[in-house]
């Protein structure tokens, strides 16, 4: 997979481009060789946010490419290029490996690349991706897919984390790791991690709810139930549910399960403690239950999960 080819369109997003970019330029470690020959491909100059690019080829470079990177776009309901389209779809056809960064997926599901297969892309248009190609299965709540030829990652960070799996598959994880250190960002996040979306609080100081969140983190360690939230609140167990599902589009208790695995992350993240002490900390009662909850909603064990953000940091004793 020697030659990535980028393309580079009017209304793409710069961070995604410029990203892929830094990583597939030029390999910083020297361990790879050869390292991927990054070309940028384009009708002409664009107008990528609020800076201009000037491709090194045309888009026709796409189909002679090992791997094709298509960066987020702005608008997903603006009709993708006739030309971006057909570039995809010679490339497909022609064999390259396809990639979408975050909201790229839009332009390999309107390729028709996607039927059939796993996607994902930034949550926030999930929901879109989903209902306008109903035949691509579209995973809201994964950082990255992989389905061998055609991948897609979501938002932002989780593109840099898609960049670096290819860097693992095509080189191993010692260059991975290497390339990670030079971003300073974990070495290795697993695909089906959960991607983080902050639950909602309120947003004014005089809503119902606003002095009853603060509250409730603080007592995350005793066990709660929605009749003692209720009581905090001063109203009744039907109101306040009306009330969470209008503020966090979800149950009290939903809500307090994601606060809690929140600060279980916090304290594998932060502390040494012992799984069954941040189990109690965070409280889910024991580590038997953490690690059931937390694999569910994170994607990952709790072990799996210290050890990434441990190896991103500096070496112990350091």
């Amino acid at each position: 997979m020697s030659t990535v080819a980028l393309a580079a369109t009017d209304g793409m997003l710069h961070f995604e481009l410029a990203m892929a970019c830094e990583i597939f330029a030029h390999d910083p470690s020297g361990l790879a060789d050869p390292w991927y020959d990054l070309v940028v491909c384009g009708p002409g100059p664009a107008g990528i946010g609020r800076f201009r690019m000037d491709p090194d080829d045309g888009l026709e470079r796409l189909a002679r490419a090992d791997t094709v990177i298509i960066p987020a776009v702005e608008d997903v309901d603006a009709e993708v290029p006739p030309d971006l389209l057909d570039a995809v779809r010679a490339a497909h056809a022609a064999g390259a490996r396809l990639v979408s960064l975050c909201t790229g997926a839009f332009v390999l599901a309107a390729a028709g690349v996607l039927d059939g297969l796993r996607a994902t892309t930034h949550w926030a248009h999930t929901e879109v991706l989903a209902a306008r190609y109903p035949r691509v299965e579209v995973d809201p709540d994964v950082l990255y897919v992989d389905n061998g030829s055609v991948l897609a990652s979501a938002g932002k960070a989780a593109a840099i984390d898609l960049c670096l799996h290819l860097i693992r598959r095509d080189h191993g994880s010692t260059v991975a790791n290497a390339v990670a250190r030079r971003l300073v960002v974990p070495p290795h996040r697993a695909g089906g991690q959960a991607q983080f979306v902050t639950t909602p609080v309120p947003a004014r100081d005089d809503h119902p709810l606003a002095e009853l969140f603060p509250w409730a983190m603080e007592r995350l360690d005793r066990p709660l139930t929605v009749e003692d939230l209720a009581r905090r609140a001063n109203m009744s167990s039907r109101n306040l549910t009306r009330h969470f599902r209008s503020v966090t589009g979800t149950t009290p208790l939903q809500w307090l399960s994601t606060q809690r695995i929140r600060r279980a992350q916090e304290l594998l993240e932060q502390t040494d403690d012992g799984i069954d002490a941040i189990a109690e900390a965070a409280g889910l009662g024991t580590a038997t239950t953490l690690r059931r909850h937390f694999h569910r909603t994170v994607g990952v064990p709790p072990d799996a999960y210290r050890r990434t953000f441990r190896s991103a940091g500096p070496a112990a004793g350091s």
